[in-house]
């Protein structure tokens, strides 16, 4: 199953835009979870002890644990997250904070060590940027470590246009070279 994990705000956004072209090209269904329509539930003590006793007697059956769920079931990952302020959309950090639980997602070996309990075959982060390519270090970097070191993927990539927004930039044509991007399965 194809997971497509949309963190852009914008009705008319550029980042939804490359990820649409990649997932037409991709020519398979998938679930998509809209970050924006998501009401999380507040990290505080009481969700943490909470969280701690289903953990503890191994009960993921609560409905907060349905996009940890439905993340285990991904073979493939998309996400499509612009960059701001440096880093990706809120939504996107409170996602993983849901999706990151032990026992269900992964589980510390005896030297510590997470072990997946995923499937996942590869990640792609989608991203456009309207100032200079910051993208792979504070985007698609974290999303990269978090695969790679929580989830077992072996194979993550990058797809991004960068310098939107930077006077005189061809948008048009910054998004053409994303889109030639989308083509490329390597």
């Amino acid at each position: 199953m194809i997971l497509f994990i949309n963190a852009c705000v914008r009705e008319q956004s550029r980042t939804k835009r490359i990820a649409a072209e990649y997932l037409s090209r991709l020519g398979e269904p998938y679930e998509e979870v809209d970050l924006v329509s998501i009401d999380f539930p507040g990290v505080d003590e009481d969700f943490l002890r909470w969280r701690d006793e289903c953990i503890t007697a191994g009960d993921f059956t609560d409905s907060r644990f349905d996009l940890a769920r439905q993340f285990l079931r991904a073979d493939e990952v998309v996400i499509a997250a612009p960059l701001w302020d440096l880093s990706f959309p809120a939504s996107l950090k409170r996602y993983f904070e849901q999706i990151n639980v032990p026992g269900l997602v992964f589980h510390y070996g005896v030297h510590g060590e997470p072990i997946s309990h995923c499937h996942i075959e590869s990640l792609t982060y989608i991203s456009t940027s309207g100032g200079p390519d910051y993208v792979e270090d504070y985007g698609y970097g974290y999303a990269k470590a978090l695969a790679e070191t929580f989830y077992g993927v072996k194979k993550t990539a990058l797809i991004q246009a960068a310098g939107l927004d930077v006077e005189g930039a061809d948008v048009e044509a910054i998004l053409k070279d994303a889109f030639a991007k989308c083509a490329r399965k390597d």
